[in-house]
């Protein structure tokens, strides 16, 4: 019985198995050169063998390559195990030589040969290969708009923009403040200080010159409370959905719109669906709200993206039943909103703050848990004052902040800047903060110029990296390439 074999571009067939070992051991292919008195490259393989899988037979062969003048293959091989023979026209295409043989015998496998051939690019085939990635890439920017593909050097870096969130410790847990074009989740108990946290940032957001706009889902907008903290209410975009279809609708289409730089959705617990409202109270309406968050946030964390607009999503706190052991705490709206965002911050209140004779509450302080980050780093704390019908104490900001990076030096229960002395405590230096505002806006002003330079030597040593691939160089040339351009790939099937 003849049996086939196939060297890739030929085939041949054995035509003697008088002689055939039990074992077999695989080794990679030596391939050294030789010139001809007629020109013509004697490739000389060593360690040769043919392999047939499916069968204990498994014969003995050396086989010699001949490469031709006109780049073409040839094989004849001759031995106790039986004849090759066959042509190769096919033209010889990459430079470095990848050749699966096998070297018959009896006995244990032999460990492979150390004249392995290298597996480094070549500098030809890094080249051909950049040019093919180049030609890809604009053949996608082309079919599906400039930018689809691009290099992370050439888009401006790897650092995410941020802008002010209205409280100067919390920019600080957050490395520098609330990023750009990504979804924001603020949650926790009733009384916390969300709405607050968000109406800051919109304030924030509005003195430098952007557009914010505000989903009051809850339809319980104050404007003289946020008038109060700094919102332009004249300016301000309100809108008051009648169910959570209209509100997630309208804010992704302001989105789109390019021209709103913050939306805030208070609350997703508010964002009644559609279904639930025409029904009547008391049915059952099982996942709609998720399923309704699930569907806009698809459509809505791209189209942020694009347009850089920030979404802040308020969410309150609900107890899962029947929970016994761990944290019987979750947010409303399904899960799909802890996916899709980028900052999930939980806020709550750490106590009460008392006037000065201690008769009344006049505020609370709260503190910020950075619970997930995909742009800073996460599980960070920030504490400060929330004042009744005030907002944030952005004073007692500044101060904590400013004792933290050095600018203003604390030694016993004294605060100095520079050569002045604050005063003696805490809240008797916010009080001198507040009646001396120049002072205060120069400590803010370093503190912010140390943060700026910390992060502005972050953004350089991140773009100062090469996004680009360099191609990798050859030091030494393989002295089994047949030619200086041109390979061999010699692949044994059966």
């Amino acid at each position: 019985m003849n049996d086939k074999w196939k060297l890739r571009g030929f085939e041949g067939r054995l035509t003697d198995r008088s002689s055939e070992p039990e074992e077999m051991a695989l080794r990679p292919l030596s391939l050294s050169k030789a010139l001809g008195s007629n020109g013509v490259g004697l490739e000389t393989i060593k360690n040769v063998g043919l392999q047939r899988s499916g069968m204990q037979a498994r014969p003995c062969l050396a086989l010699p390559v001949v490469v031709c003048g006109d780049g073409a293959l040839s094989a004849s091989c001759n031995g106790p195990s039986g004849s090759f023979s066959g042509d190769d026209a096919r033209r010889l295409g990459r430079r470095q030589a990848q050749v699966v043989v096998a070297e018959a015998g009896r006995g244990k496998r032999e460990a492979p040969a150390a004249d392995v051939a290298d597996d480094e690019p070549s500098p030809s085939r890094a080249s051909s290969r950049q040019k093919a990635l180049e030609a890809a890439m604009a053949d996608i920017n082309s079919s599906f708009g400039k930018g689809s593909v691009t290099r992370l050097g050439s888009a401006g870096g790897a650092i995410v923009e941020t802008f002010p969130s209205g409280c100067l410790t919390l920019d600080f847990a957050l490395g520098g403040g609330l990023p750009k074009g990504r979804i924001v989740e603020i949650y926790g108990p009733e009384s916390s200080g969300k709405t607050t946290l968000a109406l800051h940032a919109i304030a924030a957001i509005q003195k430098s010159g952007g557009n914010a706009m505000l989903v009051d889902a809850e339809h319980a907008f104050d404007p003289d409370y946020s008038r109060a903290l700094g919102v332009d209410v004249e300016n301000l975009i309100v809108c008051q959905p009648d169910n959570g279809e209209m509100a997630l609708e309208t804010a992704d289409r302001m989105c789109r719109s390019g021209a709103v730089d913050l939306i805030c959705i208070d609350s997703v617990s508010a964002l009644t669906p559609r279904a639930e409202i025409e029904g009547e109270i008391g049915m059952q309406q099982i996942g709609l709200q998720a399923r309704l968050m699930s569907q806009a946030l698809r459509k809505m964390s791209a189209n942020a993206s694009r347009a850089g607009c920030t979404l802040i999503f308020i969410n309150q706190i609900r107890y899962k039943v029947g929970v016994m052991y761990g944290n019987p705490e979750i947010t409303s709206g399904g899960l799909a909103l802890k996916f899709f965002a980028s900052l999930r911050l939980e806020i709550r209140s750490a106590g009460k703050i008392k006037s000065p004779k201690g008769e009344d509450d006049v505020g609370i302080r709260a503190r910020v848990r950075v619970q997930k980050s995909k742009v800073s780093r996460p599980y960070k704390q920030a504490e400060f004052d929330i004042i009744f019908g005030e907002g944030i104490c952005t004073r007692g900001c500044i101060l904590d902040c400013a004792e933290s990076v050095g600018v203003i030096l604390k030694k016993g229960s004294w605060y100095s800047f520079g050569d002045t002395r604050l005063g003696q405590g805490r809240d008797r230096v916010v009080q001198f903060l507040r009646e001396n505002p120049e002072i205060c806006d120069n400590i803010e002003k370093l503190v912010r110029s140390r943060t700026s330079e910390e992060l502005q030597a972050k953004k350089d040593a991140v773009n100062g990296a090469s996004w680009t691939s360099v191609a990798a160089e050859s030091d030494t040339e393989d002295e089994d390439f047949v030619t200086e351009d041109e390979d061999v790939e010699v692949l044994v099937d059966f």
